[in-house]
């Protein structure tokens, strides 16, 4: 069951339009209007979560190694918007905490993927988990379930150490493709949800995955021909790159 007033998420922030899963990025989707927001969380090697979605440096943020290389700080320091202008040279990488608590002030909720390194799995789920849940201990209280932000992965390990170090934080499982298992696997981790690749899904599988009684969201959907027969199907929301193509009441 989808439990969220919101059906489209600009996808890392910004999508196309500022450097990904920055606080720039952010802001160009609150710009064009998006209340909504999917990104990703992992551990640098201090233990303290940033907002990356690479486990390698190279492609978004310069240089060479894994996130877990580096504490922090020093990725707190690196430029994180070069890479897609000169306008935003200098932007760094977030860490979780403050970008989440920039969102929650703004009122934009979150689609949290946890997106952890290997062999961190466990260690990433709990952390995100306990801090969201922390962060939203008033709303989760109250039962203000459209406040609360929904938590992603595609490691089973991380959602089930999300689920045992914060219960009441809903959670969502990621598939490339719906498995063929797909209701054990959400039985199994206790999701609300199943994101799945909007390429590799059909109608009949929307109707299974609703009648279900999930909530179904895709990534990462570009077009609006394709969003409307998405949504025409019964999918219940998607992200998107192109924020310049959508308006954030679209569905």
């Amino acid at each position: 069951m989808w439990r969220y007033p919101h059906h489209i998420l600009a996808h890392r922030g910004g999508g196309t339009l500022a450097p990904e899963n920055t606080l720039a990025g952010l802001k160009a989707g609150m710009a064009a209007g998006f209340c909504a927001v999917e990104f990703d969380v992992m551990l640098a090697r201090d233990g303290v979560p940033v907002v990356m979605h690479d486990p390698w440096l190279g492609r978004t943020v310069p240089g060479s190694g894994n996130v877990y290389d580096y504490d922090a700080h020093e990725l707190a320091q690196m430029d994180a918007g070069s890479w897609f202008s000169r306008t935003h040279h200098g932007e760094p990488v977030p860490l979780f905490v403050e970008f989440a608590q920039y969102c929650k002030a703004q009122g934009i909720w979150m689609n949290i993927e946890i997106k952890p390194a290997a062999g961190f799995e466990e260690e990433t789920g709990a952390l995100v988990a306990r801090l969201a849940q922390a962060m939203f201990a008033d709303e989760l209280a109250s039962g203000q379930w459209d406040r609360v932000p929904l938590l992603s992965s595609f490691s089973a390990v991380s959602l089930d150490a999300a689920r045992d170090a914060a219960p009441m934080l809903p959670r969502a499982a990621l598939m490339e493709r719906l498995a063929p298992e797909w209701r054990e696997r959400a039985q199994t981790h206790g999701v609300v949800a199943l994101h799945v690749n909007h390429k590799q899904l059909t109608q009949e599988q929307v109707i299974q995955v609703k009648t279900a009684g999930y909530g179904l969201f895709c990534y990462t959907v570009n077009t609006p021909a394709r969003a409307r027969e998405l949504l025409g199907w019964g999918v219940d929301a998607f992200c998107t790159d192109r924020i310049d193509l959508f308006t954030p009441d679209f569905a």
